[in-house]
């Protein structure tokens, strides 16, 4: 099945977009997504993946269009270092992240410091994930190649 065709159907199933993966360890632990149509920051209860667990909790609370848009230019800062960085151009050390190395990821990451805090409301959700192949790679300005579907804890 084709990227397009692929995407398409899983998002006709319940799957939302992720726009923005903050953190990723033996799975997405934070990032930024579609939740019922909406941008929703989300956020593993646990920090850490558990491949035994198919129920594994995530506060998930809302972000507003700027936050969204913010987010967005800090993570096509990241795709295009890492294209490059898988490309054999650049070092690991140059990682925008790297305090000092990219002046705008920095100043992106001051003004979302606070956004990306869980707030005493946030839900209880559960995701289903589902990769999806793509050309080009994992990290592409879209969000990364996976998709989740949520429901309530």
């Amino acid at each position: 099945m084709s990227e397009r065709g692929e995407w398409a159907r899983l998002l006709e199933t319940g799957f939302e977009q992720v726009y923005v993966e903050n953190d990723w360890y033996d799975g997405p632990r934070s990032g930024l997504a579609s939740v019922g149509g909406m941008p929703h920051y989300f956020e593993s209860v646990d920090g850490y993946a558990n491949p035994e667990v198919d129920t594994e909790e995530f506060l998930v609370w809302p972000a507003d269009r700027l936050t969204l848009d913010m987010e967005r230019e800090q993570w096509n800062i990241f795709c295009s270092w890492n294209a490059r960085y898988e490309g054999g151009e650049v070092a690991a050390d140059t990682h925008p992240g790297g305090d000092g190395v990219d002046a705008r990821y920095d100043e992106l990451q001051v003004l979302l410091d606070p956004q990306r805090r869980a707030p005493a409301d946030a839900r209880h959700l559960v995701p289903e994930w589902r990769s999806y192949e793509r050309p080009g790679g994992r990290y592409l300005p879209e969000g990364p190649d996976y998709l989740p579907r949520w429901r309530p804890a």
